[in-house]
C-alpha cells in the first residue's frame, strides 16, 4: 500500500468520522488562553459544528485516529472485512494538527474517536497520549471530547477522564440481543459497567473532602451515548425507554441517535434502504420532551399503535391532538407542568409567561412578543384576548401541520 501524506489521512478519517453524532460542547468548564497562556478555549464562536445551550458555536476538528478496526461489526463501515481505504494517524499527528488547525482558528477543540486496533487497551492509551500531549505539553485549553474503548482498561479510561471535557461510550444499539446479533465482539454489560465507573469517578470528584477542596477535575461536560436507529427492529418506544434508563441510571448529559446508513458488501441481515431522517428528528425531539417537559414515555409513543412515533408532526403536538380533552388551557391560571405541554410553547417562553402574569393578565400579542410559536399553540390555549372556538376539536386541526400528501410518480 503506498503511504499515505497527512492531507491524505485527513481526507480519509474526517469522512469516516461523520458516523459519530455524539459531538457536542455544551457543559464543560469555561477555560480560554486570554490571560496569555496556552492555547484554545472552550467558550468563543471560532470541520464539525456543535451548539451549546446558549446557542454559541464551537468548531471541533473531528476525526477517526484510525479507520482500521479489528472488530466485525456488522453496522460499521470500518469493520475488518470491509473494503474501504485504510488510515491511521500516529498519536503526534493528531497533535500536531489539533494545534495547527487552532492557530489557523478553524477550531475551538478536538472530537476524537478511533477504530480498534491491536487491541482495546492500545487504542485507549494511543488516544490518552494525545489527550495528556495536549495539555500538558502543548498547554491546549480548547476542548477535548473522547470516543472512549469501553473493553479497554478501567484506569485508561479513567486517566483520560482527567485530561478530556467529555467521554462518549457507545451502546451501539437499542437492545442487547440486537448488540449480540449484529456486534458479537461486544459485551453489553461491559458497556454498561464502563459507562457506571465513568459515573461514580464524577461523583466522587464532585464531592468535598473535610477540608472543603474538590478531588481533581474529571470530565466537566459529564458523558454521552450514541444508538443507531434503523438497523435493527427496534421501536420508537424501545429505543426512548433505554433512553430513560440510561439518563436515570449514568446521569448522561445526552443519548445521540444516528441513523442507520445502508453500508457496502453488508450483510443480509441489515436493511437495504436508510430508515428517513424525520425518524431521527423526532427522536431528538422526543428525548427533550423526557428530559425538559416532563412527558413520559408511554404518553409519547401513544399516539400510534405501532410504538413509533409519527413522522408528519412533532411529537408534542400529535400527544396534545390525542389528548384534547385536556385542552384549552388558560395561559393566565394553568400550571407551568400544564403549560409546558402546550404545543409552540418552550420552557423559556413557559418561564415568561409566569413570570409576567404575577403582574397583568397576558393577551395574545403577549404570548407573540414572548416567542410563542402561536400558529401551533392557538387551538390549545386561551388568552385575556384569544378564545380557540371550535378550532381545538376542529376534525381537520392535524391537517393543518402535516405536509400536503403528494401525487407520488411511477417513474
Amino acid at each position: 500500500m503506498s503511504r499515505l501524506d497527512l492531507s491524505q489521512k485527513l481526507a480519509i478519517l474526517s469522512d469516516a468520522a461523520r458516523y459519530d453524532a455524539s459531538c457536542a460542547s455544551s457543559g464543560t468548564t469555561r477555560r480560554d488562553s486570554r490571560d496569555g497562556k496556552g492555547l484554545g478555549s472552550t467558550e468563543g464562536s471560532g470541520i464539525c459544528h456543535a451548539y451549546a445551550p446558549d446557542g454559541r458555536c464551537i468548531s471541533l476538528l473531528k476525526i477517526l485516529m484510525t479507520n482500521f478496526c479489528i472488530y466485525d461489526c456488522a453496522y460499521c463501515v470500518n469493520r475488518v472485512s470491509s473494503n474501504v481505504q485504510r488510515a491511521r494517524f500516529s498519536p503526534d499527528e493528531v497533535v500536531q494538527l489539533t494545534i495547527e488547525f487552532y492557530r489557523r482558528n478553524y477550531i475551538e477543540g478536538l472530537f476524537l474517536s478511533s477504530g480498534i486496533i491491536q487491541s482495546p487497551d492500545k487504542t485507549m492509551e494511543d488516544m490518552l497520549r494525545i489527550a495528556k500531549r495536549l495539555r500538558e505539553v502543548e498547554n491546549f485549553r480548547g476542548y477535548i471530547h473522547l470516543k472512549t474503548i469501553p473493553d479497554a482498561a478501567p484506569e485508561l479510561i479513567e486517566e483520560a477522564g482527567l485530561y478530556a471535557d467529555r467521554l462518549s461510550i457507545n451502546v451501539e444499539l437499542p437492545t442487547d440481543q440486537s448488540v449480540k446479533a449484529y456486534a458479537p465482539e461486544k459485551n453489553p454489560a461491559t458497556i454498561r459497567k464502563a459507562m457506571g465507573d465513568v459515573k461514580s469517578r464524577k461523583d466522587v470528584a464532585s464531592e468535598r473532602s473535610y477540608t472543603g477542596k474538590r478531588g481533581k477535575r474529571f470530565v466537566p461536560a459529564g458523558q454521552s451515548t450514541q444508538m443507531i436507529v434503523g438497523a435493527d427492529g427496534s421501536t420508537d418506544a424501545t429505543i426512548l425507554g433505554n433512553s430513560t434508563r440510561l439518563y436515570g441510571d449514568y446521569k448522561l448529559k445526552r443519548v445521540y441517535y444516528s441513523a442507520f446508513s445502508p453500508i457496502p458488501d453488508a450483510t443480509a441481515k441489515l436493511p437495504l434502504i436508510k430508515p428517513p431522517l424525520a425518524r431521527e428528528h423526532r427522536l431528538y425531539q422526543a428525548d427533550w420532551l423526557l428530559r425538559f417537559y416532563g412527558f413520559g414515555v408511554d404518553e409519547i409513543t401513544a399516539a400510534r399503535p405501532d410504538g413509533n412515533l409519527d413522522l408528519d408532526i412533532d411529537p408534542k403536538l400529535a400527544w396534545a391532538l390525542q389528548n384534547r380533552a385536556l385542552f384549552p388551557v388558560n395561559v393566565n391560571r394553568a400550571s407551568k407542568e400544564m403549560l409546558l405541554r402546550v404545543p409552540g410553547f418552550g420552557t423559556r417562553t413557559v418561564g415568561r409567561i409566569l413570570s409576567t402574569r404575577r403582574h397583568r393578565s397576558l393577551r395574545y400579542d403577549d404570548l407573540l412578543r414572548m416567542g410563542a410559536s402561536l400558529k401551533k399553540a392557538q387551538a390549545f390555549i386561551t388568552a385575556h384576548d384569544w378564545t380557540p372556538g371550535g378550532l381545538t376539536d376542529s376534525a381537520n386541526l392535524r391537517a393543518r401541520f402535516a405536509p400536503p400528501p403528494e401525487q407520488l410518480s411511477l417513474f
